[in-house]
């Protein structure tokens, strides 16, 4: 198996050492993801291009951790999932059933959030090629148009750190390891 290395602010590339260090001043430490994809400088930057963009979404900070929570428990990213589940309890405060129904792949027990849910699932799952009663539900719901492709901005962005971290076999850092996940199937 090919091994990727996890750089830190002195074995990065030079053009990822001071997002590295940003990162670093930021956190307190490196998450993992980033040390990985700092490998490659551009890709780092286009993972935090994109999540700037996410964030400024029409989507609550709650709606975007269950969008990023669905997209990776379906495709089976055990950083992502322990990682966004962390950020989902402690630093949004999205609540504990929620997670973990999200974790379980479960329904959730909010109505509009389990619609999200449901649509970002069956979006990675057809990739894409959902049907207009797909939509409709999710508009009915309460979502806006936009908000679908906010959706897909969402699926698009933990694409590319699922499937990077799949490649890459990252660690879970120790700063997540209460929220530990494992793929089953």
């Amino acid at each position: 198996m090919t091994k990727f290395h996890f750089h830190n602010t002195a074995s990065a590339p030079a053009a990822a050492k001071p997002i590295l260090d940003s990162l670093q001043k930021k956190f307190g430490f490196i998450p993992g993801l980033y040390a990985g994809l700092a490998e490659s400088p551009a890709a780092l930057q286009q993972y935090l291009d994109g999540s700037d963009a996410f964030a400024k979404t029409s989507l609550s900070p709650a709606e975007q951790q269950v969008v990023l929570l669905a997209v990776s428990a379906e495709n089976g990213c055990e950083f992502c999932v322990g990682a966004h589940s962390f950020i989902a309890r402690q630093m949004v405060k999205v609540p504990s059933p929620v997670v973990d129904a999200l974790r379980a792949r479960l329904s959730l027990p909010n109505p509009r959030l389990d619609a999200l849910a449901t649509f970002t699932r069956k979006v990675v799952r057809e990739r894409g090629w959902v049907s207009n009663l797909d939509v409709e539900a999710f508009l009915a719901a309460g979502f806006a148009r936009a908000q679908v492709l906010e959706v897909i901005m969402g699926v698009s962005l933990k694409t590319l750190s699922n499937y990077a971290n799949h490649i890459l076999a990252t660690p879970l850092n120790r700063e997540f390891a209460a929220e530990a996940w494992r793929r089953t199937g």
